[in-house]
């Protein structure tokens, strides 16, 4: 394993620029109206070298996900008051949170220091670059945190913002960066069949053409596969030429994300484009998960302490492992599950303006601003 770890150091190459028209770029050139507002623009549509080990979580002899939490007020990035590009359902400050103390932890790992993250500095090294966000609501919450952070490093900047299903973008104009999301909860397809919508474990079409030609590539998913009853997204799941109304989650989970392997495997240029994995992120509905039996998320102020969750790591965290391990093109793991786990506190819970209680997302700003630094330290380390 040694050995593996050190030839994972080609990974981290410095981004080639790409001069040719990506798929995402051809998706925005139709159908789009601009709403210029001051030095902001928004659109918006109808439609809300080679590694022989996967999965790396090390640079230079520090693990950026093995640490604690500690208070530090010189936190948060930014004020959610004067950031334009969060969703209501992650702006809790707004939806009237009265605690603020969630705001004030930084992450350290045990045996390094993160750099800070710096948003000037991230818009002069990505100086006309693109990076894409590919996945569902957590990808959403991380692309948002991203935009903000660094529109606080540079709040005068002419920007243009752009949001419609599945494609969104926030481009930087002086700088020529873009920040995309594309929204697809499975990563594979969900597809029309006379039988109704059917999960194809084997299918990778429907978006794939749009995350060609990225610099940087941030894939997410897990959340959507355990929905069930009304919240599912499928009627049907595909498996070959077998068709069934349900399946074992985990198992399609593994299918699905293999489909994407094997396309990242033979369609990504990994000399050109820096390729990542969102690691799983938790929930925190189940109190019994840190020996609060009776609690949820609601009502935590603080994290947990030391540096593990006294439940471990979710099954579907080893499934992510596994295939990242059986993959040729060399591609990090942001390993934020553990340290994700530990924030009980940073969850939108009851002020996400919906009137229910959200376990799952982030408050903006919060902890996605942290896996963003963390993305931030393995492209500079």
């Amino acid at each position: 394993m040694g050995s593996k770890l050190i030839s994972l150091l080609l990974l981290f190459l410095p981004l080639l620029t790409v001069t040719i028209l990506s798929g995402a770029e051809q998706a925005f050139a139709s159908n789009e109206t601009l709403v210029v507002n001051g030095r902001n623009s928004t659109a918006t549509s109808g439609h809300g070298g080679k590694s022989s080990l996967r999965g790396k979580k090390q640079r230079g002899g520090c693990n950026l996900f093995q640490g604690r939490w500690v208070f530090d007020p010189s936190y948060p990035f930014y004020d959610s008051s004067t950031c334009p590009f969060i969703d209501g359902e992650f702006d809790c400050l707004k939806f009237g949170r009265p605690d603020k103390q969630f705001l004030k932890y930084s992450w350290q790992p045990e045996s390094c220091t993160i750099p800070r993250f710096d948003g000037a500095a991230f818009l002069r090294k990505y100086r006309g670059k693109r990076v894409m966000f590919v996945g569902d609501s957590l990808s959403l919450n991380m692309w948002e945190s991203l935009g903000c952070m660094i529109h606080a490093s540079v709040p005068n900047a002419k920007t243009t913002f752009l949001k419609r299903t599945p494609l969104s973008s926030l481009t930087f104009q002086e700088y020529g960066v873009t920040l995309y999301l594309y929204r697809t909860p499975y990563i594979v397809d969900i597809s029309k069949e006379s039988v109704g919508r059917v999960l194809n474990l084997g299918a990778i079409d429907g978006g794939a053409n749009a995350w060609k030609n990225m610099d940087v590539l941030v894939f997410n998913s897990w959340h959507w596969w355990t929905h069930k009853g009304q919240s599912q997204g499928w009627d049907y799941v595909r498996d070959g030429s077998s068709l069934t109304r349900d399946t074992n989650r985990l198992d399609a989970y593994y299918k699905g994300l293999s489909t994407w392997a094997r396309w990242v495997d033979q369609n990504v240029d990994t000399t050109k484009t820096r390729v990542f994995f969102q690691g799983i992120s938790p929930t925190h509905y189940e109190g019994r998960e840190w020996n609060e039996p009776r609690k949820t998320c609601n009502g935590q102020m603080q994290p947990l302490g030391g540096s593990s969750y006294p439940s471990g790591q979710p099954p579907s965290a080893g499934v992510v492992s596994k295939v990242l391990s059986s993959m040729r093109k060399p591609v990090f793991l942001l390993d934020i599950t553990t340290l994700s786990q530990l924030r009980k506190d940073a969850h939108p819970s009851t002020y996400s303006g919906d009137g229910g209680t959200d376990c799952s997302h982030w408050c903006l700003p919060g902890l996605p601003d942290t896996w963003n630094q963390l993305l931030y330290a393995a492209l500079s380390m």
